[in-house]
């Protein structure tokens, strides 16, 4: 690193940013900087920079689950805003489990990440404390109450409200929930709905179908809805977008109209609810900023040596679109 630095005519720091991508280089040093790299045939040797600095410059994140939109919006903001401080990122994905999620961390922590973050992960705060002894962690989607672990969240049960008071306010009543299953927030969203539905004196028309984050799940939901005596409910509020979109498959593939007979609420505002059919009305989740505040979170305790836990809690927006509506004129 000190031939290359000689050789662009720049200092060894600057060397260090401009391999690392970071965007407080300039390009004209950048370019010298590559140009010399390639005369002299130099690789940094990450085993040799670690032990000199005991620091590897990268940032290991866990993601729930690669199939769903949420979390690769959120790696955008992650990777971007890591790379802004000259960190790389390592991604390794839980598949919706916790032991195979607290496998992954532990991988990540043997190949010496200076810090973790974990999006939505499926494992107990104990577990998560336990790991978080010697590198900082930060939990972005799930709330926890833990001195050592940053997090950043968005307020849920506001959330979760606004969704209840707009399908109340259109005048429905028989509004069911698709819910989570073990997924992240997915329990707190229960709870307030329920809670909400009681406030508004809606407490028979309680009803959660049991589910999953998963197209699949709400896809499943939607028979149990279709094939279960008694009249359809006039709204579902489903747990994320993913949700949502299975349940419209379910309910239209035996002929029943969205929003016409039944109306349809997600959660999230991934990249196709506002695509053509699915038009869906949802939450709308800052998913990008909250990937770059995890960053932004994360390094104030690497370089700024923070120790107190930190809570960073995001507003949502209600997104109204086609798949919502008054009930339809036959229900109570």
């Amino acid at each position: 690193m000190e031939d290359v630095a000689k050789r662009a005519g720049v200092s060894r720091a600057l060397v260090s940013l401009a391999l690392s991508g970071s965007t407080k280089v300039s390009e004209h040093s950048r370019r010298a900087v590559l140009e010399a790299t390639q005369e002299l045939g130099y690789r940094p040797n990450l085993m040799a920079r670690t032990l000199a600095s005991r620091r590897t410059m990268t940032i290991g994140v866990l993601l729930d689950d690669l199939h769903n939109p949420f979390y690769a919006d959120v790696a955008d903001g992650l990777i971007a805003a890591a790379t802004e401080h000259g960190y790389r990122v390592l991604l390794t994905a839980g598949l919706r489990q916790g032991e195979t999620q607290k496998l992954a961390v532990d991988t990540l922590l043997q190949l010496h990440a200076d810090g973790v973050i974990l999006v939505s992960p499926r494992f107990g705060r104990d577990e998560i404390e336990q790991r978080a002894t010697h590198v900082p962690f930060v939990v972005v989607g799930e709330p926890l109450e833990a001195g050592v672990i940053d997090t950043v969240t968005i307020d849920e049960q506001a959330a979760v409200t606004d969704v209840v008071d707009y399908l109340h306010g259109l005048g429905h009543r028989a509004i069911v929930h698709v819910d989570g299953g073990g997924g992240a927030a997915a329990s707190i969203r229960r709870r307030t709905y329920e809670t909400r539905m009681a406030q508004l004196g809606l407490g028979e028309h309680v009803s959660v179908i049991p589910g999953e984050f998963t197209e699949q799940a709400g896809y499943d939901a939607a028979q149990i809805l279709l094939d279960r005596p008694g009249p359809l409910p006039t709204a579902i509020f489903a747990a994320n977008d993913l949700i949502a979109a299975g349940v419209l498959n379910g309910l239209e593939r035996r002929g029943v109209r969205v929003p016409e007979q039944v109306s349809i609420v997600g959660f999230d505002n991934v990249f196709y609810a506002s695509m053509g059919r699915l038009s869906l009305t949802t939450v709308n989740q800052r998913r990008e900023e909250m990937g770059r505040l995890a960053i932004e979170t994360l390094v104030e305790r690497l370089e700024g040596g923070r120790t107190e836990g930190r809570r960073h809690t995001l507003a949502t927006e209600l997104i109204v679109r086609t798949s919502s509506a008054p009930p339809r004129a036959d229900a109570d």
